[in-house]
């Protein structure tokens, strides 16, 4: 059993063609949009690149967190995020890697394992979300390479 204790609500506004703008409660804005080939004037992400997006931010902020309590210094980190998408409708992503990228001196390469694996298995909710097969790997490089 759940028990809902937090609702979230977002507002999202047709602008124009295909453009979209949506708003959260806070009032921070991501502008939607998609080709032009499909009526769009690729003004902003698609909604699907910005559901990749939002995985890369939530498992991003819990790597981020973990690795700060376990005092692991870094000085570059990026995910690079890939979905591969069905080719019937609806177009869901059927898998989706994610390559975690650090740059940094003297990065321990199993704390940033543990971190990792911390978030996609108990604190990213987008991650939980998403019931497609999630794979992921990690690089870690000195300053200089």
């Amino acid at each position: 059993m759940y028990i809902v204790d937090e609702m979230v609500t977002v507002n999202v506004e047709w602008k124009d063609k295909m453009h979209f703008e949506g708003k959260s409660s806070a009032g921070h804005t991501a502008v939607m949009d998609t080709i032009p080939e499909v009526g769009g004037e690729d003004k902003g992400a698609a909604p699907m690149e910005i559901l990749l997006m939002a995985l890369g931010g939530c498992t991003g902020m819990d790597v981020v967190s973990i690795l700060r309590k376990m005092h692991t210094h870094f000085d570059h980190f990026e995910i690079e995020i890939k979905g591969e998408k069905m080719k019937e409708h609806p177009r869901v992503y059927k898998e989706i890697e994610l390559i975690y990228k650090f740059k940094g001196e003297g990065i321990k390469e199993e704390n940033v394992e543990k971190a990792v694996k911390l978030s996609q298995e108990k604190y990213c909710s987008v991650s939980a979300m998403l019931g497609v097969k999630k794979t992921y790997r990690i690089e870690i490089k000195k300053p200089m390479e």
